[in-house]
C-alpha cells in the first residue's frame, strides 16, 4: 500500500526529507481498527520528530491527525463497524496516519462529527484532545456548558493550534479567558475563536490586566515558553490556582516561586495514557466523541485554515513547510487519496 516517511531526519528542502512508499498493508488484532485514511493534519509534533529523527534502515510514517473509514476490526472492538467514518489523534508509538490503512486502538478512536466537512474534522483531533484534558483533568474545571461561570483563565498563546481550541472550550465551559497574541492577525483570530481580552505578550502581562481590572486569574495554561513564562504565572495566579503547562522546559524550573500561594502546577502530554495502556485510555475515545458533537451543534468550530488536495510526498513536504514557518494559523489538512505522485 501507499504510504509517506523517511529513513532520516532532514530539512525539508531536501527531496529526501518525506518520500513515497511501499509497505505491507496490516492486519487488526484485538483493539485495533484498520482505518483507510482520506485526510490528515500535520502539527508542530510531526516536525519536530522528523527533524530530530536518527537514520535508521526501516523507514518512519509519521501521521497523528486523521479521518478515515474502518475496513477492519480487532476480535475486542466492539463500539464499531465496518463502513464508520471515524477521527482521531493515534499515538506516537505506532506508524502514523501518513499510509494509506492504518491501524488504530479502538478505545482512541471517535465516530466522526457529521455536519462539518472531512477536512474540517481532520484538523481537530490533537489539539482538541491536549485542550480538553488541560482544562478539563489537569485543573478542577467542569466539562458543561456555561458550568465555570464566575471563573477567569489566562492562555499562554492562543493563536496557536491547541490554544485555539482551549479558547473555545473554555468559553463553552463558561470562563472568562485571556489570551496572548501580537501581530494583528492573530489578534483577529483569537478574537474569533472567543477570547474576552487580548494581551500583547512583548509588554507586561502585569499591567495590562491591571489595565482591564484583573489583579489575578485561578487558572492559566502554557502553551509556548514554559521557561519564560512560569515565573510570570507565578505573580498573575491567585493563591491555590491552576497552571497546566504541555511545553516541556529548557532550564531547570523555579517550581519554588509557587508554594508560598500553593500553586498546582502540571503537565499535559495527549501520548501519555496511550504509551502507558493506562486505566482512563478510553477517555480519549470518549472526549472525541464530545468534541464531535460540539461540532456538530456549532458550540466549537474547526481551525482548518489551508487544505492541500492529494496526499503524496511532495504535499506532504509543503505542509511540513508551512508548519515549519512558526507563522501558521489554524490548521494545514492533507486530502484525498494517497496518489504517491
Amino acid at each position: 500500500m501507499n504510504a509517506i516517511g523517511f529513513y532520516k531526519g532532514l530539512p525539508i528542502e531536501d527531496s529526501n526529507s518525506l518520500i513515497n512508499l511501499k509497505i505491507d498493508r496490516p492486519k487488526a488484532n484485538d483493539f485495533d481498527l484498520l482505518i483507510e485514511v482520506k485526510s490528515v493534519s500535520v502539527n508542530p509534533v510531526d516536525t519536530k520528530i522528523r527533524q530530530g529523527h536518527p537514520e535508521t534502515s526501516v523507514p518512519t510514517v509519521l501521521g497523528f491527525d486523521a479521518y478515515g473509514t474502518v475496513v477492519e476490526l480487532g476480535q475486542k472492538v466492539t463500539n464499531f463497524k465496518v463502513g464508520d467514518h471515524v477521527f482521531y489523534a493515534g499515538t506516537n508509538n505506532r506508524s502514523g496516519s501518513d499510509q494509506a490503512l492504518q491501524l488504530v486502538d479502538a478505545r482512541i478512536v471517535a465516530h466522526a462529527p457529521q455536519n462539518i466537512s472531512v477536512e474540517e474534522a481532520a484538523a481537530m483531533p490533537l489539539t482538541s484532545l491536549t485542550a480538553w484534558e488541560s482544562l478539563f483533568e489537569r485543573m478542577p474545571l467542569i466539562p458543561k456548558k456555561d458550568a465555570n461561570l464566575g471563573k477567569q483563565i489566562l492562555i499562554i498563546n492562543g493563536a496557536g493550534g491547541v490554544g485555539s481550541v482551549a479558547i473555545q472550550l473554555a468559553k463553552w465551559a463558561g470562563l472568562k479567558v485571556l489570551t496572548t497574541a501580537s501581530r494583528p492577525e492573530t489578534i483577529e483570530w483569537v478574537k474569533k475563536m472567543g477570547a474576552d481580552v487580548v494581551l500583547d505578550y512583548h509588554k507586561s502581562l502585569a499591567d495590562q490586566l491591571k489595565a482591564v481590572g484583573i489583579q489575578s486569574v485561578g487558572f492559566a495554561l502554557i502553551f509556548h515558553s514554559t521557561d519564560n513564562y512560569l515565573p510570570i504565572l507565578a505573580k498573575l495566579v491567585a493563591p491555590e490556582g491552576f497552571i497546566t503547562s504541555i511545553v516541556e522546559n529548557e532550564r531547570p524550573l523555579p517550581m519554588g516561586l509557587l508554594k508560598s500561594k500553593s500553586i498546582t502546577f502540571a503537565w499535559e502530554f495527549m501520548f501519555t495514557k496511550s504509551i502507558y495502556q493506562t486505566a482512563d485510555m478510553a477517555t480519549q475515545g470518549t472526549i472525541l466523541e464530545k468534541i464531535a458533537t460540539l461540532l456538530d451543534e456549532k458550540e466549537i468550530r474547526s481551525t482548518l485554515t489551508v487544505t492541500l488536495p492529494g496526499i503524496n510526498a511532495a504535499t506532504l513536504r509543503h505542509a511540513h513547510e508551512l508548519v515549519e514557518t512558526n507563522k501558521m494559523i489554524g490548521k494545514v489538512v492533507l486530502t484525498g487519496d494517497f496518489d504517491a505522485k
